[in-house]
């Protein structure tokens, strides 16, 4: 089976969120199943890491969408990736979908809409004369609109949506359907019309064979007005033509303390002396004081979804408690800089780098005793499996995919409910585990052993596909 699978961020190029590490383990634990290619936006970190680009073919202009190129090239391991070749589009400082300041890029319809048009194409065989799809795998609103390009170029090649994060839509002016070649009568609320807007996730929904979300959980939530973001409408209608499916994610091998080389000592379950030499390392980079309690890691998105407002408001009871906070990632500027204030406050007990460093990560969930994950929502979550591997034990919301991955007592704690007094309640549960060495030590085995191998999700994905695709065919 082709499948192309088509996405904006993959680890082996450009990070954001955990889509790039989606996109990076996926495709390869497929490989076994059929042949799987990506297709990425041509950024300028991308193309700087390609060695050799060979240009295909073109996709002619479109409205207001330039014309482009489509180049194909490989990873080190040889997973063929096809790049959308447009300057003017992609070539551009900052992350993916905004500017050095975090502010989206104006013309974020067009950037996205060329890329879902010119992978209908590229699907359709029209691009690469060798090969063509026999399966779309298209990853959130930015590549929302390919099983929509799909229908309006009149193919017939089934399309899988997969939704890592409802919140995130892709919402433009009405006037952008007529900038990305859309139909004018496709605008409606049966189509992608979403309370007077362009709403490319929406469209995505309406022409995609088959969504899916990153656990089912998440699956489930997505339905009820609390989580729906104003489609669950939709999502309860397709969820009960048995159109959506929830499909948990994994994590990759090399998620493995014994192995792992970016830690300060390899460990492995029992030897909690080469743990504490992480412990002790951590303090030591974050310029924390030396202590012998327990240390708390946030490795997130610094976004309000995330609850970092609740870890704040919940410091100094942690740190009044003998505890210390370690926090990396990057955001929303509001919450980047009340983390930073809160360290200037508190520097002996709290360590903040703001930015995302895997290596760093690393060492963090391998140094800490706790791995706070707060999240109001979690379509599905990779730093408490990245925890629980690294034997940090999560503390997190009983929501999404937390709700499947942490099991309360056993390997983390869940608390029911996004607010300060449940949050701080399982906090102090936690605190109660570190000084009760012997359960600390059996929460720690437990979760050190959970897999969370991509293999069994490919599996999932793979029967998937071939439900969709066979019947065409047939």
């Amino acid at each position: 089976m082709r499948v192309l699978f088509v996405t904006t961020e993959m680890d082996d190029f450009v990070r954001v969120g955990g889509l790039a590490a989606v996109s990076a383990a996926l495709p390869r634990a497929l490989r076994s199943w059929g042949d799987v290619r990506i297709m990425l936006p041509g950024y300028r970190d991308v193309l700087e890491q390609l060695t050799h680009v060979e240009i295909l073919g073109q996709c002619a202009a479109l409205a207001e969408m330039p014309a482009c190129s489509v180049g194909r090239a490989a990873t080190r391991d040889g997973l063929p990736v096809y790049v959308l070749l447009c300057q003017q589009l992609y070539d551009r400082p900052g992350n993916p979908y905004g500017d050095e300041g975090g502010k989206d890029w104006p013309d974020n319809d067009i950037r996205f809409a060329r890329f879902a048009s010119a992978a209908a194409e590229l699907a359709m065989g029209r691009v690469d004369r060798n090969w063509a799809a026999d399966l779309v795998h298209a990853n959130d609103w930015q590549a929302a609109l390919v099983p929509a390009y799909l229908a309006w170029k009149g193919a017939r090649t089934p399309s899988i949506l997969t939704i890592h994060n409802l919140a995130y839509q892709g919402l433009f002016p009405r006037e952008s359907l007529r900038r990305i070649g859309a139909p004018e009568d496709s605008f409606h609320i049966d189509g992608l019309e979403f309370y007077d807007k362009l709403s490319f996730l929406k469209g995505g929904l309406i022409f995609a064979t088959h969504l899916t979300t990153v656990s089912s959980t998440y699956a489930r939530e997505i339905t009820t007005p609390e989580f729906g973001c104003g489609l669950e409408g939709l999502l309860s209608k397709l969820s009960y033509e048995e159109k959506l499916t929830g499909i948990l994610n994994g994590i990759d091998e090399t998620w493995d303390p014994r192995v792992c080389p970016q830690l300060a000592q390899q460990f492995g379950a029992g030897d909690w002396e080469g743990k504490q030499a992480n412990s002790d390392y951590v303090r030591k980079q974050f310029g924390l004081a030396v202590s012998r309690g327990p240390l708390f890691g946030l490795v997130a998105r610094l976004v309000h979804q995330k609850g970092i407002d609740l870890v704040l408001s919940a410091a100094d009871e942690i740190i009044g408690a003998g505890g210390q906070i370690v926090v990396t990632g990057s955001g929303e500027a509001e919450l980047e800089n009340a983390l930073v204030e809160a360290h200037r406050r508190r520097p002996d007990a709290i360590g903040v780098t703001i930015g995302f460093n895997d290596a760093q990560a690393r060492r963090i969930f391998a140094g800490s005793d706790f791995t706070l994950m707060p999240s109001r929502f979690e379509p599905c979550g990779l730093s408490q499996m990245y925890a629980q591997r690294f034997g940090s034990l999560p503390i997190g919301h009983q929501t999404g995919g937390l709700a499947e991955t942490i099991k309360d007592g056993e390997t983390g704690f869940l608390f029911d409910r996004p607010s300060m007094e449940s949050f701080l309640g399982t906090v102090r549960r936690a605190f109660s585990t570190f000084n009760a060495k012997d359960r600390l030590d059996t929460m720690r085995r437990s979760a050190m052993a959970k897999s969370y191998s991509w293999e069994l999700s490919a599996a999932c994905y793979s029967t998937l596909y071939r439900r969709i695709a066979m019947p065409r065919a047939a």
